[in-house]
């Protein structure tokens, strides 16, 4: 089954949102979305950040990320927990090993980023319908099967109020020692919430961490604290 979060009606449009660093690809994608019946534009960003927070508040069905925004695939394989990742890669930039390590972390989508517009069409709707879809060409030699197992996505115990203060200033990008400073309280101590949080959550690392967090409810983001453009449509 394709990961989504939320079951939807069968005749609903498909969500869809972009990361790319480029404004021409984001406005092409926008406006290939709008005129094709079935899918739902629901927003582009230009960072992994801002797009790590998009999706959490938008919640897209399909995510369209750009590879070279993701050069060592953690991106990739971290969204796939919760939605279909369509990767794009530049063939003449991108390793069999980077696409057989997307695939192997779960991606379901990968096309080629100078693919024809019916072909992202395609990519999105199949890795929302049928959990998968990868362009031939990139893959012909590879051994990786296209479709593996998906992790469960369920945190563990609680976080404590302090623990939970820590995991916020992680999402605002603030380090261990600017963490310690604002708490007042030692790094060390800061470490020890951290290692906490990474257990109870699950997760591989702080990035991670804030991502789980988001999904689940743990970290919410209040619509003022998450800035948009006038068009609604792009996250900056």
């Amino acid at each position: 089954m394709p990961p989504r979060m939320t079951q939807r009606p069968a005749n609903a449009a498909v969500g869809v949102a972009l990361i790319d660093g480029i404004p021409l690809v984001r406005e092409g994608l926008s406006a290939l979305v709008h005129r094709t019946p079935g899918l739902r534009w629901v927003g582009a960003a230009e960072t992994p950040s801002i797009g790590l927070r998009m999706c959490a508040k938008l919640r897209p069905d399909v995510v369209v990320l750009d590879a070279g925004l993701d050069p060592r695939g953690q991106l990739g394989r971290m969204m796939s927990d919760t939605y279909g990742i369509v990767l794009m890669v530049d063939e003449t930039h991108v390793s069999n090993q980077y696409i057989t390590n997307a695939i192997s972390g779960g991606v379901r989508g990968i096309i080629r980023r100078a693919a024809q517009p019916g072909q992202l069409v395609q990519a999105i709707q199949s890795v929302h319908t049928e959990g998968q879809y990868v362009d031939a060409t990139l893959i012909a030699n590879l051994d990786t099967p296209v479709v593996r197992p998906r992790r469960p996505n369920s945190p563990g115990p609680p976080l404590s109020q302090r623990e939970h203060e820590v995991l916020r200033l992680i999402a605002d990008g603030l380090e261990n020692q600017a963490i310690a400073n604002v708490l007042f309280v030692s790094v060390e101590t800061v470490r020890t919430h951290v290692k906490s949080i990474l257990r109870k959550l699950a997760s591989r690392d702080r990035t991670h961490a804030v991502a789980v967090a988001f999904r689940s409810g743990v970290l919410t983001i209040d619509d003022e604290s998450v800035p948009r453009s006038r068009t609604g449509e792009e996250w900056t």
